[in-house]
């Protein structure tokens, strides 16, 4: 077994990097690393320079020898790694901004991973990933890719069908279920069983188990009382529909209150747009002041007022992923990866975020039952709009874009579609090359 891991981290300048370093550092005994790699453009350059300090100081203060350096030389990053952390974002929170007001102006909800800034998000982070991935094949061909770069599931699919990059897609939604679902039955996390199905911000927990006995319909309950801990910091708080869900035996994970609940939630993204400002908006206020915490000279922990990100535990996973990874541990977790028939009625080439036995050849999905005739035909019709999306991406097609968009339960269709998806090209034309010939034709 190699005793001297290499990791590379692309997007070094996010927020999130201190609680991955912290995953690290409580995981030496597990992860023998001896570099780390930063990596990062000139829009994130200088939080990355901010980052890199943070880092040597968490690392000597740990007392664990690992050199850490920064770069854009993605040569100089990916030559002879062991993993590879992808978290970064495509146009930083400005262009999240700008997908959530455009949405907003032609009566769509403006979340970042849903609707048509899920899919702008996808227009942006797909063709960077396979460029990366081009690059993983190219100096480290054995490497593992850990994927949360958002929207994280089609950005997986992408990699696993068109590149031979070995990649596992991660979101904290699975995480922060599984604590919630501790949480509410009052026990320790590792003594409860949650099974979740499904696609990425599109899962539901199928079963909950503790101590041998099913505990979905008191987990089931509990979730449709409101009980917080099912809540994440970034999702709307409303009352879910206890007449569509009751008695269903699986329980939505929060991202699906944008279609079971699209109505109430769009007005109250309308209402906190207006008086508090988009999430981006928000998030882009904390992390001015989160980045005023790392600079400190005198830290050298990972600062508690990182919680107030919506996405925590993400870092945390991917170091329980990547330790799972190189020892083979067999650990059961929540990712992103190939279907290969694990969902029935979705394409075995697909990605599906399902629970799995992780080892050191990847993610071995567990078996799952299948779904009602409705959920599943929810499903089908989200992948299908995952599909043309990734198609997109990948080929600049506007036909596919308009296809894809046309599916999606939170999109409006006609001549608003084609005016919002036009001025979201024209916004994010720079991060959007492959839509070029249709800027140049059409939009210029």
């Amino acid at each position: 077994m190699k005793k001297d891991l290499k990791i590379a981290i692309i997007g070094a300048g996010s927020s999130y990097t201190p609680e991955l370093i912290d995953g690290l550092i409580a995981r030496s005994s597990q992860l023998p690393i001896t570099e780390v790699r930063l990596v990062d453009i000139d829009e994130g350059w200088h939080k990355a320079e901010i980052i890199l300090s943070l880092t040597r100081r968490m690392f000597e203060h740990a007392g664990l020898p690992v050199k850490v350096i920064l770069t854009q030389d993605r040569k100089e990053a990916l030559t002879d790694v062991d993993f590879v952390c992808s978290q970064f974002r495509v146009g930083c929170l400005d262009a999240r901004i700008r997908d959530e007001r455009i949405s907003l102006k032609y009566g769509m909800l403006g979340q970042e991973t849903n609707g048509l800034g899920g899919f702008a998000k996808a227009q942006r982070s797909i063709p960077a990933t396979l460029d990366i991935c081009r690059d993983i094949e190219k100096y480290s061909p054995n490497a593992w890719l850990l994927n949360f770069t958002n929207p994280s599931g089609m950005v997986t699919e992408a990699v696993l069908r068109h590149t031979k990059v070995k990649t596992v897609g991660l979101c904290n939604v699975p995480v922060l279920m599984q604590k919630g679902m501790a949480q509410v039955l009052n026990a320790e996390e590792q003594d409860v069983f949650v099974q979740v199905a499904g696609l990425n911000h599109f899962i539901f927990a199928r079963q909950v188990n503790y101590q041998g006995e099913d505990k979905m319909d008191y987990a089931l309950e509990e979730f449709l009382n409101d009980n917080q801990a099912f809540n994440p910091k970034n999702i709307p708080s409303l009352k879910w529909p206890r007449k569509l869900l009751a008695n269903r035996h699986q329980i939505p994970c929060p991202y699906l209150r944008y279609y079971f609940s699209s109505d109430d939630t769009y007005q109250k993204s309308v209402h906190e747009a207006e008086t508090e400002g988009t999430r981006g908006e928000v998030v882009k206020a904390l992390e001015e002041k989160l980045f005023e915490i790392y600079s400190n000279p005198d830290l050298y922990v990972k600062p508690k007022e990182l919680e107030g990100r919506g996405g925590q535990y993400y870092s945390d996973a991917a170091c329980d992923l990547m330790s799972a990874i190189y020892n083979d541990k067999r650990t059961l977790m929540h990712v992103n990866t190939r279907n290969n028939g694990t969902i029935a009625g979705l394409p075995d080439d697909c990605a599906v975020e399902v629970t799995s036995v992780i080892t050191k050849s990847g993610p071995m999905p567990l078996n799952v039952a299948p779904f009602d005739p409705d959920t599943l035909a929810m499903l089908q019709l989200m992948k299908t709009f995952e599909r043309f999306t990734i198609d997109a991406a990948v080929n600049g097609d506007y036909q596919s874009a308009l296809r894809a968009l046309t599916l999606n339960p939170l999109v409006k269709n006609g001549k608003v579609l084609e005016a919002a998806l036009d001025e979201t090209i024209r916004e994010n034309i720079q991060y959007m090359p492959q839509f070029q010939a249709y800027y140049e034709a059409n939009l210029k």
